[in-house]
């Protein structure tokens, strides 16, 4: 409850903050083309239908099978999540794990899930973001600033694979990993549980970590079948993208797509360490930069990124809001 307090004060001082240009963006709803802005909508479903189908493929190559209908529900939830509580996918994986209980799925195969879907959304955002440099070169848009900017975030994609998989490598690594990341929360936690000192037990994360370098090591020996699952990813991030170009296709803009995937990857990338809810201010900011960077002139590429900020945020989180909600009642007598 302290948490939901504190952010949605937050959320309310960010949109305060950008009440301005909130308006400006209702105000020039009448300017806008509404038929492209509508589409929005079923991109947006498709994209949840991508993640679903993400997840009950993946689930299958760990042993398990769950319906259609509940993973398509719980994208809805981890949306919200994710927007609502800033912690770079933490909470999401948190809230995965929970609900998936109801659906018989432990919580080391929960978190194997979570982390492969952020291990293949980034890793199948590579060939957008090579295809993004490659139109923006076709029209001269390229520069020192746009090439360290890509070379950055592939590098980071790299890194981050390679201390994943040399952590999941290794049973004892996993487990001190998670030890020390298991102290510091604790500690964390007890600011506000003093009496508290092992909110998260030990005893039982080395359990998930066995579990958890178990399914890892079943996950290798099928490496061939992620195929699938990374088609999804890559379709996920090319109906991201879509979305973000229906509203430029609304202002009656054809601006080059290059630009708009480089600007959504950076400002994705960015948003997981803001602290504000959904990155608010920090997406808008430099979403907004970098497509001046590549030659899309200010007065058309902040309106527009407010605009799909607004429309999207408002799609998205209102039925996510309403199926956490309930999402919450039902897992309240699952036991752990």
């Amino acid at each position: 409850m302290l948490i939901t307090l504190a952010t949605f004060i937050g959320l309310t001082i960010a949109v305060y903050s950008l009440r301005k240009q909130i308006v400006d963006v209702v105000g020039n709803l009448r300017k806008v083309n509404t038929i492209a802005l509508l589409f929005m909508i079923p991109l947006e479903a498709a994209n949840y239908d991508v993640y679903a189908r993400m997840y009950r493929r993946f689930l299958v190559i760990l042993g398990e099978k769950v319906r259609y209908w509940p993973m398509y529900r719980l994208t809805l939830e981890l949306n919200f999540v994710n927007h609502i509580f800033p912690s770079g996918g933490v909470s999401g994986i948190s809230y995965f794990n929970i609900r998936m209980r109801r659906e018989g799925v432990s919580i080391a195969k929960s978190t194997l899930t979570q982390v492969m879907r952020l291990f293949l959304l980034y890793l199948s955002f590579q060939p957008l973001l090579i295809l993004g440099v490659f139109l923006l070169a076709l029209r001269g848009h390229t520069n020192n600033l746009i090439i360290l900017v890509t070379s950055s975030l592939v590098t980071l994609l790299v890194v981050g694979t390679v201390i994943g998989i040399y952590v999941l490598e290794s049973r004892r690594r996993a487990q001190t990993t998670l030890s020390v990341i298991a102290k510091v929360l604790n500690r964390i936690i007890q600011i506000v549980r003093p009496r508290h000192p092992e909110t998260i037990s030990l005893e039982r994360a080395r359990r998930a970590v066995d579990e958890l370098h178990e399914n890892y090591q079943l996950l290798k020996q099928k490496w061939r079948e992620l195929k699938a699952p990374f088609m999804y990813m890559l379709l996920a991030n090319i109906t991201e993208v879509a979305t973000l170009y229906m509203v430029y296709i609304a202002f009656g803009k054809l601006v080059n797509v290059g630009a708009v995937i480089l600007a959504y990857a950076v400002a994705n990338f960015a948003g997981l360490i803001s602290v504000l809810p959904a990155g608010i201010g920090v997406f808008e900011g430099l979403m907004t930069g970098v497509l001046v960077a590549t030659g899309i002139p200010a007065e058309v590429s902040l309106p527009v990124t407010i605009m799909y900020r607004v429309i999207n945020m408002f799609i998205q989180l209102t039925p996510g809001y309403f199926f956490y909600q309930r999402g919450l009642r039902d897992s309240a007598g699952v036991k752990p």
